[in-house]
């Protein structure tokens, strides 16, 4: 690594090999336009994280600066970006994509495809910001803001920080201001027909609407990530996951003004631990069978949560007139504080302009496990099931439930429409009469 870090101090060096075969580039080399003038601390810490990111790995490095990003939070690197990309894209080694420590580089919509040659990584080290101007948005590519698509063995580490500046949009939703059209606002960081996926020690914060959306994607992990935003920016859903399997998510902390995670159609095989959430939302599967749709969805487990003032903690909710399952799924190990509704089913969900007509199909909801659960709700009733007259929930265990009401004082109950349960061991507060 000292050859290659000397390599890389070096004044107008090019493009060159290390002795163990590691490719290097410098800000002035021939592979990209000449990087902005930089201090000599923030090269020494740009040369450094090279030389780290390529050592005992033969890794292909490309830094946003060698490809004439400014990173000053002003002018648009997207460009910077996208050539990186297309440069560690085509690498036939492991490549990095380098954002450097100190920088601001300030992104446009920006999509990154695959497949490619060798793994990727992206390292952000300093902050990729969203451009603070709605109108680099047109109606037709609002859904997003930084997009993988197609990329197999991908990661994206580095501990710095991706910043929506969702500040700019939050008060143009019809949730804030209910004058306005409903219009989405882009995702933050969005994965689309990934594999062999990994998002490790990130902080992302305001996202326009959702922070993280994974879909089509499969064996992902999503890890150490930190993801905040207000309590009442509207839509903010830390992470989302549809049409995904094989999916773990672990050691995060998700403070947002929606669901910490949202879990929908298509997800199978999903398992969260060690995740602190508040506020926000809770931890929601669904909704689902929106607009009469098929949803299904199993293989899910929560365990080890800690959640914190949320308005929702273990929720599964539906639309009337889906179809299609909800299965196999445990809540397990958590604990609330202040929770509105620490355990909720909901089949007759129904988040529209005017109110959803009766219908009589619905998704069906079987083989769920609320267990180990104990805390504080804010709320009379802490426990709701709430489910179809036509399509009960069927095969609901409730095992060693202890909550109790905020502050100590006062009683709490349970309320159960169309839901057939059992329970085992300690439960309060005492659930409705108990079917088979």
């Amino acid at each position: 690594m000292a050859s290659l870090l000397a390599l890389l101090l070096v004044s107008g060096a090019s493009n060159g090999t290390s002795s163990d075969g590691t490719s290097y580039l410098r800000s002035s080399g021939a592979s990209g336009p000449a990087a902005a003038p930089r201090s000599s601390s923030r090269s020494l810490a740009m040369a450094m994280a090279m030389a780290m990111a390529s050592s005992s790995h033969h890794q292909s490095v490309f830094s946003l600066d060698s490809y004439g990003a400014r990173g000053d939070g002003r002018h648009d690197d997207t460009p910077a970006l996208e050539k990186a990309w297309e440069a560690a894209c085509a690498s036939p080694r492991p490549a990095v994509v380098l954002v450097p420590n100190g920088g601001r580089y300030l992104l446009k919509l920006v999509t990154l495809r695959g497949p490619c040659k060798s793994s990727v990584t992206l390292t952000v080290k300093g902050t990729l910001v969203a451009s603070p101007d709605r109108a680099d948005w047109s109606d037709k590519d609002r859904r997003h803001w930084i997009v993988f698509r197609r990329v197999n063995k991908l990661t994206v580490n580095g501990g710095g920080t991706i910043d929506g500046n969702g500040q700019k949009w939050w008060p143009h939703s019809c949730k804030i201001n209910k004058t306005l059209p409903c219009k989405v606002a882009p995702t933050a960081l969005s994965f689309h027909h990934c594999t062999n996926l990994r998002v490790d020690n990130l902080k992302i914060m305001n996202g326009q609407q959702m922070h993280m959306s994974v879909e089509d994607c499969t064996d992902v992990v999503l890890a150490r990530l930190s993801i905040t935003a207000p309590a009442r920016s509207p839509n903010t859903d830390g992470i989302h996951i549809t049409r995904s399997k094989n999916v773990r998510v672990t050691n995060c902390k998700i403070k947002t003004g929606d669901d910490c995670m949202s879990i929908e159609n298509g997800t199978h095989n999903l398992h969260v631990s060690k995740v602190v959430c508040g506020p926000g939302h809770g931890i929601s599967i669904g909704s689902l069978g929106d607009d009469n749709s098929r949803a299904e969805v199993s293989g899910i487990t929560i365990d080890s949560v800690q959640l914190y003032g949320t308005t929702n903690g273990a929720r599964i909710k539906t639309y009337q007139g889906g179809s299609g399952y909800a299965k196999d799924i445990t809540f397990q190990n958590m604990i609330m504080y202040g929770v509105k509704n620490p355990i909720i089913i909901d089949q007759n969900y129904c988040d529209k302009a005017t109110p959803c007509a009766e219908q009589r199909s619905a998704v069906r909801v079987s083989n769920v496990v609320f267990k180990n659960i104990r805390g504080t709700t804010i709320t009379k009733h802490a426990i709701k099931m709430n489910c179809s007259k036509n399509v009960p929930c069927q095969g609901i265990t409730l095992k060693n439930i202890d909550m109790k009401l905020k502050g100590g004082k006062g009683n709490i109950d349970s309320t159960c429409q169309n839901a057939k349960w059992r329970k085992s061991g300690f439960v309060h507060p005492q659930p409705c009469i108990a079917t088979k």
